[in-house]
């Protein structure tokens, strides 16, 4: 397991540490932090690491990322430890990936490649599926003449034929291309599909809450807790791919949708960019969004900072999918306080907009779900209406779709104070 980093001089002579690459500038995040999220992210897949090292970068070499010095010392510690497998945790190209391989005499992959691999094997959803293989393609189409290097890539004798070499990869791009316009077009039909599915959703209509964070910031976890559902919790990166969605009822009696979605990642490749459109998607219809924190993390900070700067992406440029009062409507939930001796213990937990919870012990869920319904009450309007007793079915809808404040009850009426969505009071008075 390697990791390049770069140093860049700070006033006062000091030197501070920038991870490579970082596509978002965020971060002053510690190069030990990012070296043990690529442990973490390469043991998620059953890799054992048996070494692992942070090599400082004065410049990046085309060749071969590193430098001459860095590439033999390397390659002693993968004769040393009979390494099969490199992980480098930075974007190499495909030249810099062939050299390495040549110099060190095994399989390297890169930050892209692990994370693909990951992907490939938590994916469940059919749209899932195809969007790894999708990203897989993608990648794999600009890598080809990697897996031709034994044969002839010179053109033939007769002026007009290629060589063997030439040939056989030229076919592979074509194969590879006609999957891909395939793959895409599966993949529009299956949004299309959810793209209605949304839709229902929307005439029922419960509020949706959706869960969002750096991965393996128990998301999964805090999802089973508040719902009672079985999704797939592990102490490991990307335990979650596809979004999963239930009811759950909340103390006023008011029914919300809970959505869990795969967790966001620093420096995440661009092949993977749109494997996440399904997570966004949801997100961005939500009416409140919970923003699980591992504050427990020691880089909890910089992981904040990484989702906080894709949600503000998704808030603007020309493809915008989030309003930008996404702020407004977001909750921080500071999780895994057990780790720091409970709820009292967690920094930070009387700001604005933040609770302290245990997903694992259960410690804190209470508040988070009167916050919920504190949250869901701000945007409420309180009506007043007198029906008929006879009009069990529009009284029974208020109950199911609004939180009754008051009840009067009289021979010719009832009355009800309730607390309801603007757009629920926009339907029950038309109708």
């Amino acid at each position: 397991m390697i990791l390049p980093y770069e140093r860049s001089s700070r006033p006062g002579g000091a030197e501070g540490v920038i991870p490579f690459p970082d596509h978002r500038g965020a971060a002053n995040r510690a190069a030990e932090a990012k070296l043990a999220e690529a442990v973490g992210l390469a043991a998620s897949i059953g890799l054992t690491i048996v070494h692992s090292a942070v090599f400082p970068l004065r410049g990046r070499r085309p060749s071969t990322l590193l430098g001459e010095g860095q590439v033999e010392m390397a390659r002693l510690a993968i004769e040393e430890n009979q390494i099969g497998v490199v992980v480098v945790d930075a974007a190499l190209s495909p030249v810099q990936q062939r050299n390495l391989e040549r110099e060190w005499h095994c399989k390297v992959i890169d930050r892209t490649g692990l994370i693909l691999e990951i992907f490939g094997e938590r994916a469940r959803t059919k749209e899932g599926t195809l969007q790894v293989e999708l990203a897989h393609l993608e990648y794999q189409r600009t890598r080809l003449v990697r897996s031709w290097t034994h044969l002839e890539r010179q053109r033939g004798g007769f002026g007009f034929l290629g060589g063997p070499g030439e040939s056989q990869i030229e076919i592979d791009r074509r194969l590879i291309g006609e999957r891909i316009v395939k793959l895409k077009r599966e993949l529009e039909q299956v949004r299309r599909t959810r793209g209605l599915h949304r839709a229902a959703r929307t005439r029922v209509p419960f509020p949706v809450v959706a869960l969002v964070g750096y991965t393996n910031a128990g998301k999964s976890t805090l999802f089973n807790a508040l719902t009672g559902a079985g999704v797939y919790a592990q102490d490991q990166l990307f335990a979650t791919l596809d979004p999963t969605m239930r009811a759950i009822r909340l103390p006023s009696g008011r029914t919300v949708i809970l959505s869990d979605t795969v967790g966001f990642i620093s420096d995440l490749p661009t092949q993977l960019i749109e494997a996440f459109r399904a997570t966004l998607e949801e997100v961005a219809a939500a009416d409140i969004i919970l923003h699980v924190r591992d504050v427990a993390h020691p880089d909890t900070t910089a992981q904040r900072n990484d989702v906080v700067g894709v949600l503000t992406e998704m808030a603007g440029g020309a493809h915008a999918t989030l309003d930008e009062n996404w702020p407004a409507r977001t909750i921080e939930v500071l999780n895994k306080a057990d780790l720091l001796g409970g709820t009292a213990e967690v920094p930070g937990v009387n700001d604005a907009g933040s609770v302290a919870v245990s997903a694992l012990t259960g410690e804190g869920l209470d508040a988070l779900r009167a916050a919920l319904d504190a949250r869901m009450a701000a945007g409420m309007e309180v009506a007043e209406y007198s029906l008929p007793p006879s009009d069990g079915a529009r009284i029974a809808w208020l109950y199911q779709h609004g939180e009754v404040l008051a009840r009067e009850d009289a021979e010719d009426a009832v009355r009800l104070t309730v607390r309801l969505s603007p757009a629920n009071r926009a339907r029950f008075e038309q109708a």
